[in-house]
């Protein structure tokens, strides 16, 4: 999908609590999706790794902190996102959906079962 955001937010012990897709990139999508986080874990302050003017946008219009990551964690962040993508598209091109006007949910659904994957496999790996 060109065009489109993919959302990431990641704890320090590598867990992934949100990913969200979208066919936009713009505030609107930046605040849902962080007011989404706020009702579940609470008040944090907010980091992304590049400049895209929503986000800092969506935690003015939150009253939240929010904070460009250095070179380093932009490099991390990239590496985890970049994989998420290959996984996505490997997946895609195995069981490609055949449902017209389906794709995003296909994905999404997808991206949901990577999630619950990824996160139980890292519990046991502790």
């Amino acid at each position: 999908m060109s065009g489109s955001g993919l959302q990431l937010n990641q704890t320090e012990n590598r867990q992934i609590l949100a990913l969200s897709i979208s066919k936009e990139r713009n505030m609107f999508v930046a605040e849902r999706f962080i007011s989404d986080l706020v009702k579940i874990h609470g008040i944090h302050p907010v980091s992304t790794d590049d400049g895209g003017t929503w986000y800092p946008m969506a935690c003015r219009f939150l009253n939240l902190d929010h904070h460009i990551h250095s070179s380093l964690e932009k490099s991390l962040i990239e590496r985890k996102m970049q994989y998420i993508k290959d996984r996505t598209e490997s997946f895609d091109d195995y069981f490609p959906c055949r449902i017209k006007n389906y794709k995003l949910k296909h994905v999404r659904n997808w991206l949901r079962l990577f999630v619950d994957y990824h996160n139980n496999e890292i519990k046991h790996i502790k």
